[in-house]
């Protein structure tokens, strides 16, 4: 724990040395959040309380996915990366280290979202709601991580930058972040429990208000877990082959 630890704190000194990309993961939230939010659904509380959830995934979205699959694709190209990895230490502690550094970004990228559902809509949760809800992205920021991590081992950087940009819409819009519970478009509807974005709206919208989140989404938000770590962990190896024979 201590080495995973000091990776962190090297991910996320490295981020701060650059503040566009910390800000960069949360204004998108932020800004859907000031332009679509508030100003159709911040007087209605149950309205406002379930965009403020969807807006929050969106957020957790955005710092994962770009943190990590344009990150790792950048790092891969950098010197230090093929040096750390003959240390002695293995790739544990630097891939635990990652994690926690972009969980770090996530809770902070979401900080614009709840300031702004807190001051200028009428969204209100209790504090056991409150609790829910932080212990639900540390939840369904996996899904994210692994595809950022996916993403990031298997393409060089400037791909990266173009693949995440264009997964990172489409997932928003087919898992219905972009509507509340009950008025997205039918096509919509139809596609989004397939989808790990509606699982992960789905156990925000049940952490912070009384809703019951679809099996299916549930059952396909796990499948999506295991795919994407078979996948990323498949990448990881390859690249490491390439760079060690």
């Amino acid at each position: 724990m201590p080495l995973a630890l000091v990776h962190a704190r090297y991910q996320l000194l490295e981020t701060v040395r650059i503040p566009i990309a910390i800000f960069g993961s949360a204004f998108f939230p932020a800004a859907t959040m000031l332009f679509f939010v508030v100003p159709f659904a911040g007087d209605d509380r149950t309205g406002a309380t379930y965009a403020t959830a969807a807006m929050v995934t969106f957020a957790v979205m955005s710092a994962n996915i770009f943190q990590y699959g344009i990150g790792v694709a950048e790092d891969r190209d950098q010197p230090w990366n093929p040096y750390t990895r003959t240390l002695p230490a293995g790739p544990g502690p630097r891939f635990a280290g990652r994690i926690l550094a972009g969980l770090a970004l996530t809770y902070f990228s979401m900080l614009p979202v709840v300031v702004i559902a807190a001051v200028a809509t009428a969204a209100q949760v209790t504090v056991t709601q409150f609790l829910l809800a932080i212990g639900a992205v540390a939840v369904t920021s996996v899904p994210f991580t692994l595809l950022g991590l996916a993403i990031g081992y298997s393409l060089p950087s400037k791909a990266a930058i173009v693949v995440a940009q264009l997964i990172f819409f489409p997932l928003a819009f087919g898992g219905g972040l972009l509507f509340g519970p009950d008025n997205a478009p039918g096509f919509v509807n139809a596609i989004a429990p397939y989808l790990p974005t509606r699982g992960a709206v789905e156990l925000m919208w049940a952490a912070v208000t009384d809703w019951r989140p679809n099996p299916v989404s549930m059952v396909m938000l796990a499948v999506w877990i295991v795919v994407l770590a078979a996948i990323a962990g498949w990448a990881y190896r390859r690249d490491e082959g390439r760079r060690f024979s």
